[in-house]
């Protein structure tokens, strides 16, 4: 009777349980029963309403098995479930689904390395399906943090860590090409778990212990690929909240320092996004260098570093409106850090810690040198219209005479800070402005950008003048032939130096016209500093050779041989009292520039002239030759002949070797005299400029001195104001002069003198104007 019973219920029970239940076998290694898979898989097609019950009964069954420890079985259903998935893809599929990822989950939070493995590995299968409509409710949190728990496995076999990382990797992979389509699940890209998907790859890729493996078998190289995957699928609004991890991650592992694998973490960035949202990379790297300003030089120069590679990548693409920000947050962080390298005055100087100092001084350095780089990689990459926005920019910042205020405070940190503020700048000028073809020079050097260039250019510091020189032979040199002029020396053969050059332009013409003095100027006074070396002479002669070949006309060939004869002029005269090794270097200078002009200009008897001069040269005096002067050794007179007029260019017979039509000889009768500017009222030109004491001078310059007046006022003084005699006389000669010069003189200069002077006046009514003010406002 029981066997009756028995016999009769057994097939009582719902078709679904009979089919799932013949699926196992009496021994677990026999594995599936295929022909009976087949029948539950035939039945759940003609049947998809069943399949969130079958689901049910296969979930029932496995958490049974697992608690069980009837691990065979529990791989028998799981490749039931994944046959299920894979033919079936109706509307009813959801709830089996739902069933599915509870066995999926059940399985990930055993303890067992293979149930793990095995669990993963059916995701992956999942996610690899298309469903055919997006599901509301479904949520992926729980698999998110299992699979980074995973990745962080601290298994003690080394075999069995692999496998359970690579698990976990696999298993985010499929989280995200599961979710990262779907706009229903943009959840995924917000930051609770972003900050568990994006450690947990960089974990990996960093601890690369499995370096042998090859493929999906290596962690490291199978979280890169899936870290690329990520990148490549984010949004426009999800670039911040995937690049933050990474900071946060570096951060915590202390990997800025060294910072060879942040480097790699952004290059890998950086290609996998799109072009278009480079921009937003850059700006968090900013802001995270901003956050670490307080951080060691290391820290600092280290994500200064990183932020090179971001900019020397985005450079290439879109960089969108960050390129100024860029240059104003390095610039900051530039003056910040001349500020921790000067630190302070008496712990500088105090002997205990002189060693550290010096150790934070050359860490310091690197910082400089870091941002320097980035400023000059980052604009040198840039388009030429944004480059010339970026030099203005730069030299905005740079603090020099004649600027009212400037943003990088020079104040606190005195003149020794300020010099290394402004050779750095200039530095980064030079990197910015390498490679800089503008179509025409008054594009490259607008006067907002020549004033402050070459107010730099008259500084005491030497190297300071050398970086203003090589910034200008960047912008004039359009045809890149400053190489072809590296050194100062007497050219035997120009032609064979094949100068490549075209017909000055227009707009050349004009700018010549208008600014050409200034030049001058700049180059004259910037030949008689004492503290000039071969390198200034070097630079000074290619500046003069650029002018020639890229801006000179025959008016402009003729206000150079001014120049030239106006600088042998005063190295004879010696009315500043000049070392004589200056004296002799301008002489060299203006033998090396003539005998270049002469064969540029191809007029034989110019050519004969200086050649005759330089022959005198080599037998007489060959100190005043390039080749001699700047010998180590080289012996200089204690004077100079002037009565040797052999040894010197004559104004008389260059201007009859010019006597040809194009060249208004009548012009090199006038002397060359550089226009006078406000800086000229300057005792000495200094490096920095102070702001409050400037402004000090100028208020203690406007009150009369009491002791002056007092000893003025003397019957001798008296005396001489009654006796106007000796006046008027002064008076005529000076007017006579004035008219002279307004007869001869070049209408350029006339200009240019008549405009420094308006300058000069409007300059003073500022300033007493804004000390009115500030009086008005203390009373």
């Amino acid at each position: 009777m029981p066997t009756g019973v028995c016999g009769c219920c057994g097939p009582l029970r719902p078709r679904y349980k009979r089919l799932v239940g013949n699926i196992f076998p009496e021994d677990p290694k026999d594995g599936l029963v295929k022909s009976d898979m087949e029948k539950l898989t035939f039945y759940a097609v003609s049947a998809p309403e069943k399949l969130d019950r079958i689901g049910a009964y296969l979930a029932e069954r496995l958490s049974r098995d697992v608690v069980r420890h009837r691990y065979g079985y529990v791989v028998i259903a799981m490749e039931a479930l994944d046959q299920l998935l894979m033919a079936c893809h109706s509307q009813s599929i959801k709830p089996f689904v739902e069933s599915f990822l509870h066995m999926v989950a059940k399985l990930l939070e055993s303890r067992e390395p293979d149930l793990q493995v095995l669990g993963t590995n059916s995701f992956v299968k999942f996610a690899n399906i298309e469903e055919d409509t997006p599901s509301y409710h479904r949520r992926y949190d729980f698999f998110v943090s299992q699979f980074s728990a995973m990745c962080h496995s601290t298994h003690e076999d080394p075999e069995t860590r692999s496998r359970i990382r690579v698990a976990g990797i696999k298993g985010l992979q499929g989280v995200v090409r599961k979710t990262v389509n779907d706009e229903l699940q943009a959840i995924i890209w917000e930051p609770q778990h972003m900050d568990k998907l994006i450690p947990s790859m960089l974990f990996n890729m960093q601890d690369n212990e499995d370096s042998e493996r090859a493929g999906e078998e290596n962690p490291a190289s199978l979280a890169e690929s899936c870290f690329r995957e990520l990148l490549g699928r984010a949004a426009y609004g999800n670039m911040n909240n995937a690049v933050h991890p990474v900071l946060v991650h570096l951060d915590n592992h202390r990997l800025w320092d060294p910072n060879d694998f942040a480097v790699s973490c952004f290059r890998i960035i950086m290609y996998s996004i799109q072009a278009q949202h480079s921009h937003h990379v850059i700006q968090q790297v900013l802001s995270h260098l901003d956050t670490h300003s307080k951080n060691t030089p290391r820290v600092r120069a280290g994500i200064v570093q990183v932020l090179l590679e971001t900019v020397a990548i985005a450079a290439k693409g879109s960089i969108g409106p960050t390129v100024l920000e860029v240059f104003n947050t390095l610039l900051k962080h530039l003056r910040m850090s001349v500020d921790f390298e000067l630190g302070d005055g008496s712990r500088r100087n105090s002997a205990s810690s002189l060693s550290s100092t010096r150790t934070k001084e050359s860490e310091e350095r690197i910082v400089q040198n870091a941002i320097i780089q980035t400023i000059g990689f980052f604009g040198g990459n840039l388009p030429d219209y944004q480059r010339a926005e970026v030099m203005m920019f730069i030299m905005g910042k740079v603090p020099v005479y004649g600027t009212p205020c400037h943003t990088l405070d020079t104040v606190k940190i005195g003149h020794q800070g300020t010099k290394r503020i402004q050779a750095m700048l200039l530095s980064s000028l030079i990197m910015v402005t390498s490679g800089f073809k503008c179509k025409t020079i008054c594009a490259g050097l607008p006067m907002a950008f020549l004033e402050p260039l070459c107010s730099i250019s008259l500084m005491e510091d030497s190297e300071l003048r050398q970086l203003v020189l090589e910034i200008l032979h960047n912008i004039v040199d359009r045809h890149d032939n400053r190489a072809k002029l590296r050194g100062i020396r007497i050219i035997p053969n120009v032609a064979a130096l094949k100068i490549k050059r075209e017909k000055i332009s227009k707009q050349d013409v004009v700018f010549m016209k208008k600014h050409g003095q200034q030049l001058y100027r700049h180059i004259y006074l910037g030949c008689k500093e004492e503290d000039n070396v071969q390198k200034n002479f070097e630079l000074l002669f290619t500046a003069l050779a650029l002018i020639t070949i890229e801006l000179a006309n025959e008016e402009v060939v003729i206000d150079l041989i001014r120049l030239s004869i106006a600088l042998q002029d005063m190295a004879l005269a010696n009315e500043e009292n000049m070392p004589m090794f200056i004296r002799c270097g301008i002489m060299a200078l203006v033998a090396a520039y003539l005998n270049f002009l002469s064969q540029m200009i191809a007029n034989p008897p110019f050519c004969q002239h200086v050649s005759k001069v330089i022959e005198m040269r080599n037998l007489d005096a060959p100190h005043l030759l390039p080749e001699h002067v700047f010998r180590e050794k080289c012996v200089l007179p204690d004077s100079l002949d002037r009565d040797d007029v052999g040894l010197y260019f004559q104004t008389a017979d260059l201007a009859e070797a010019l006597s040809v039509p194009g060249y208004n000889v009548e012009r090199l009768a006038v002397p060359y005299i550089p226009q006078v500017t406000d800086e000229d009222r300057l005792p000495r030109r200094k490096s920095f400029v102070d702001t409050i004491s400037l402004q000090v001078d100028i208020l203690s310059n406007s009150l009369p001195d009491q002791s002056q007046l007092a000893e003025e006022i003397t019957f001798e003084t008296l005396k001489k104001a009654i006796d106007t005699t000796g006046l008027e006389e002064q008076e005529r000669e000076r007017r006579r002069q004035v008219m002279e010069k307004f007869q001869k003189a070049p209408f350029e200069e006339i200009a240019a003198h008549c405009e420094s002077k308006a300058n000069m006046l409007h300059d003073r009514l500022a300033q007493i104007f804004e000390l009115t003010i500030r009086y008005v406002d203390i009373s």
